[in-house]
């Protein structure tokens, strides 16, 4: 298949781009490089099956020849990322969405959404099933993406039952490994960053705030099944061993032998409280299933970025 990939310059979009290119299809890259990094698709340079296109895709795309497939990774994903862009945010999830399905429409594609576990916001459901309408504050700081994700959503449902349309929608939960920017907001990369450097692990709130972390090989394997199966609805994608945050920054100081100390900071507004996946849809409808543990995949994580800092 000929695939486009939107946001391939991120930090998924990039593993994605990768994963299919192994798989033999051949790909078109589109980001604008407002977040993505040209680092995350240096080694893809001269690939005989990769086609890169700088574009911003909040403006009507034009793209020559077949496509089989849209998928639509392209928005700023980390809460220092939404909170400095929030206008580019919404853009990217309304305008950016309306063009990508446009697109997949008028090359008669699959369209594949990714969407994200913030459109639970602070669930009042524990864990999160796709049934949950979620508990979300549309005019708070993070409203920007959270709103933004659930009107890709309900726009791609739209045009899902409107046009015929066959498309595909993963929300995302916590996604970690290598290619993630330093300080970009994510708990993930701050503490390895923050140990690396020796500086202080900095905890928002208390700490007991829990999330579920699932390394970016798990989950490009859980989208590519996802893209391939015939599920229309929303299907979660994380995984469901679910840490403290407190947890977290314990075991990051042990893997990397820092002596660094942690120092709490005041928790941001609309944060939420719990992050957990249920997958028993991706289990029962994928066969799909985390591998990778913590441990082993902050170790990857870890080595990916001791070459970015000393470097």
């Amino acid at each position: 298949m000929r695939l486009l990939v939107t946001g391939a310059a991120g930090f998924l979009g990039s593993h994605l781009a990768d994963r299919l290119l192994a798989e033999g299809h051949d790909v078109v890259g589109m980001d604008n490089f407002i977040t993505g990094s040209e680092r995350n698709l240096r080694h893809l340079a001269g690939h005989p099956r990769f086609r890169f296109v700088e574009h911003d895709v909040s403006r009507f795309i034009a793209l020559d020849g077949p496509l089989e497939g849209v998928l639509h990774f392209a928005s700023p994903a980390s809460p220092i990322d939404y909170l400095k862009l929030p206008i580019q945010t919404l853009k990217v999830g309304s305008l950016g969405t309306h063009n990508s399905l446009g697109l997949a429409k008028s090359k008669g594609a699959r369209f594949f959404l990714a969407s994200t576990s913030e459109v639970y916001g602070d669930p009042l459901v524990h864990p999160q099933p796709e049934s949950y309408w979620g508990n979300v504050n549309p005019i708070g700081p993070r409203g920007v993406y959270d709103e933004a994700k659930r009107f890709a959503e309900s726009i791609t449902m739209a045009y899902h039952r409107y046009h015929g349309l066959d498309t595909r929608i993963v929300r995302i939960f916590n996604t970690y490994g290598p290619r993630m920017r330093p300080r970009d907001g994510r708990v993930v990369s701050n503490f390895i960053v923050q140990a690396l450097l020796g500086e202080p692990l900095t905890i928002y709130g208390d700490g007991s705030q829990t999330r579920s972390f699932c390394f970016v090989s798990d989950l490009i394997e859980g989208i590519y099944r996802l893209f391939l199966s015939d599920r229309v609805e929303p299907t979660n994608l994380g995984n469901p061993r679910e840490f403290t945050v407190a947890q977290l920054a314990e075991l990051v100081r042990q893997l990397t032998g820092s002596a660094a100390p942690i120092v709490f900071e005041p928790l941001p507004t609309d944060d939420p409280k719990v992050r957990q996946p249920d997958i028993r849809v991706a289990r029962e409808s994928l066969g799909w299933e985390p591998e990778v543990s913590l441990a082993d995949g902050l170790t990857r994580t870890i080595a990916y970025f001791r070459q970015i800092v000393s470097g």
